[in-house]
């Protein structure tokens, strides 16, 4: 029979006194407060989506405790390969929100400059390679970082994540059967969030569950109540450290719910029922951590109301500052792509350069 996921919290938020330590009183309040912004951000890029002020969007309320709970487990050294919903990482990281929002534009002060679509984040400082759209492919990235940390004994470990559709991609097996022959220093979380878009779990595996698949790869593999932020650190903590000492990756399945759309294309009412959402929502992962919070005598209705308006005047700012910033020079989509520039690339800019000024549909400067 299948064992239920781990889980440590209980219905009123208590926890055992053996699991209370696993994160601090700070990082429950630092956890919560990301979390309050995590929401709002959701809510606000969603509407500039709508209004045309922005391309693309994916939500990710409903997911923060698996999110978060992975971002608290690592070290700052450690690289996270992300999907494309884990917005929670870059927040727990304090990755600035200018770089953030100027990514999402895609504006002149964007890091990429305007290369990649929205969500498509890149910040080496922070440990954050590049994002890649066709979903899978970060997880070979994931286990050869990995390998390569086990052979430099660096101590780092490569976290990669991804959804229970993707666990269907040919990439998932050859990253994990890498990983597993060659004891990469590497944790692959999948958020399990019963849907790849609209298809479900149940028509993508004949498994009963996606983490025992780790056993076929010779590896570590755990299910998690994946709203259970305690439950999270408590596996993550512990694949850590088995990856950093050299003795292989782990497989974690993280039993979640998108409570929202799949992205800003998809309406999920034409494949999820209300009942399933409401029994879904009574396990709000925000609503069960402020319940231990409290237990702990943390976080009241104050110290909440303080969060909200104050990031809601942050977020509202921040947009209005990167928003008044210009487009890429056009001409950057010729820079960049070889260390000098040929003279072919060089002959393509100066055609298209001259294109676009004979041009009279463009409101592009054009030098």
């Amino acid at each position: 029979m299948t064992q239920p996921p781990f889980q440590i919290l209980g219905e009123d938020g208590s926890c055992p006194d053996s699991h209370r330590g696993l994160l601090s009183d700070d990082q429950i309040e630092k956890t919560l407060d990301a979390m309050v912004l995590n929401r709002i951000l959701d809510r606000r890029l969603l509407m500039l989506q709508r209004q045309g002020r922005l391309g693309f969007w994916m939500t990710s309320h409903g997911e923060e405790a698996t999110i978060f709970g992975v971002a608290a487990s690592l070290e700052p050294e450690d690289p996270i390969f992300l999907s494309y919903r884990e917005l929670g990482c870059l927040l727990w990281r304090e990755i600035p929100l200018p770089l953030i929002f100027n990514q999402l534009i895609g504006n002149s002060r964007d890091l990429c400059l305007g290369r990649q679509m929205p969500i498509h984040y890149c910040y080496r400082e922070w440990s954050i390679p590049s994002v890649s759209s066709p979903v899978g492919t970060q997880l070979p990235h994931a286990a050869g970082f990995g390998y390569a940390a086990r052979l430099r004994g660096t101590g780092r470990v490569a976290l990669a994540f991804c959804g229970e559709g993707t666990a269907s991609e040919g990439d998932f097996h050859t990253a994990l059967n890498f990983a597993g022959v060659f004891s990469s220093s590497s944790i692959f979380v999948i958020r399990n969030n019963g849907y790849a878009i609209s298809t479900p779990e149940s028509v993508q595996t004949a498994a009963e569950s996606l983490a025992v698949r780790a056993e076929g790869y010779g590896i570590a593999g755990y299910q998690v109540d994946g709203n259970d932020l305690l439950a999270v650190v408590n596996v993550m903590r512990e694949a850590r450290a088995r990856a950093a000492a050299g003795e292989g990756p782990t497989l974690i399945e993280a039993m979640t719910y998108r409570m929202g759309a799949h992205s800003t294309a998809d309406d999920p009412s034409a494949y999820r029922t209300e009942e399933e959402e409401a029994a879904w929502n009574r396990l709000d992962p925000y609503e069960r951590l402020k319940r231990h919070a409290r237990w702990r005598g943390l976080w009241d209705e104050e110290a909440e109301a303080a969060a909200q308006a104050g990031w809601e005047e942050r977020v509202v700012a921040t947009l209005a500052e990167c928003e008044r910033h210009p487009p890429p020079r056009v001409e950057t989509l010729f820079e960049g792509v070889l260390e000098t520039v040929s003279p072919q690339l060089e002959a393509q800019r100066d055609a298209y350069l001259a294109d676009l000024r004979r041009s009279s549909t463009t409101d592009i400067e054009v030098p």
